[in-house]
């Protein structure tokens, strides 16, 4: 497995699971899955990913582990946009 493998393998994974689960109202969205952030260390990889459909919530996260050739597809809704305010003078 390589970096370019494991990102290809993600995004198919993750729009498999948006197409099988895809709410009524993004009947007709296409789903293009993009890369938030990814890391490598020793064998394995994880990936933070989303889809381009605004209806969509979710936030994926996927690992290869490369010690057992396995990967794992977590999903996640968001529940909560909170603001917080930050006073830099302190």
């Amino acid at each position: 497995m390589n970096d370019i493998k494991f990102i290809k393998l993600a995004k198919e994974k993750v729009n498999e699971h948006y197409l099988k689960n895809k709410l009524e109202e993004s009947r007709f969205a296409v789903a293009c899955p993009f890369v938030v952030w990814q890391v490598k260390v020793l064998q394995n990889y994880k990936a933070l990913l989303g889809v381009s459909d605004p209806n969509d919530q979710h936030y994926y996260e996927v690992t290869y582990n490369g010690d057992k050739g396995e990967l794992y597809l977590d999903v996640y809704n968001k529940e909560e946009n909170i603001c917080i305010k930050v006073n830099e003078d302190e």
